[in-house]
């Protein structure tokens, strides 16, 4: 079937779209965004691939599903639009990168400038209906991006991954850590964050201090 996908990635997950839990999950999705309003737009599904081609990733951050709220998700993980206020986890994450690099805050939530620089923003799920956090959770996703991660895994090398709190780390735990770099916390979430399990992790000059390291060009959080 033809999914609306950067054609890096369609080479790479073409035997993914041909088998028949991604039929039935897009089927699913189609369904849902013709008979609800869900999020993100339909055009932004895949935007987290279509700003990070395969042959430029060289970080994957893992989220679960996207924002519910209007306005907010745009297909990017913990990103959201100009014209929304910044949920509390992203805040948290612009705190530990202002104070681990002194960088200051930015004027918006919206993380496309990462993904521009090989920052994959991968959620486990890619569609939710509005008010219902959760509500795709089951239906085919998890198991595309799971073959998302265990290709990057597989045909890459000196990738970061950073896997915040206990979903992420359980979906990333396949990664080769022999040929990748995987970097733990807790999320950034004010329940885990206030509790001492994000603050002080320093992913992002520790990211950048592999990135560098490694020959390569280091992102600009």
């Amino acid at each position: 079937m033809n999914v609306a996908i950067h054609d890096s990635w369609k080479k790479v997950l073409a035997e993914e779209f041909e088998k028949p839990y991604f039929e039935s999950l897009i089927g699913f999705v189609k369904k849902e965004y013709a008979e609800h309003t869900c999020y993100p737009p339909g055009k932004q599904i895949f935007s987290a691939f279509d700003h990070c081609h395969f042959d430029k990733v060289e970080v994957v951050i893992l989220g679960q599903d996207p924002y519910h709220g209007p306005g907010q998700a745009h297909g990017l993980c913990f990103s959201v639009n100009e014209t929304v206020p910044m949920p509390p986890s992203l805040i948290n994450i612009f705190r530990e990168i202002q104070d681990n690099l002194g960088k200051p805050f930015p004027p918006t939530g919206n993380l496309e400038r990462w993904a521009d620089q090989g920052v994959l923003l991968l959620n486990a799920v890619l569609t939710v209906r509005r008010g219902e956090a959760n509500s795709h959770q089951g239906k085919g996703w998890e198991v595309f991006t799971d073959a998302v991660i265990q290709k990057i895994s597989d045909e890459k090398k000196d990738v970061v991954f950073l896997l915040w709190g206990g979903p992420a780390k359980k979906k990333g735990a396949r990664v080769d850590r022999s040929k990748h770099l995987v970097l733990e916390s807790g999320h950034p979430s004010p329940l885990s964050a206030n509790k001492g399990h994000w603050f002080g992790n320093k992913h992002f000059s520790k990211t950048n201090a592999f990135l560098a390291e490694k020959g390569k060009k280091q992102i600009e959080w």
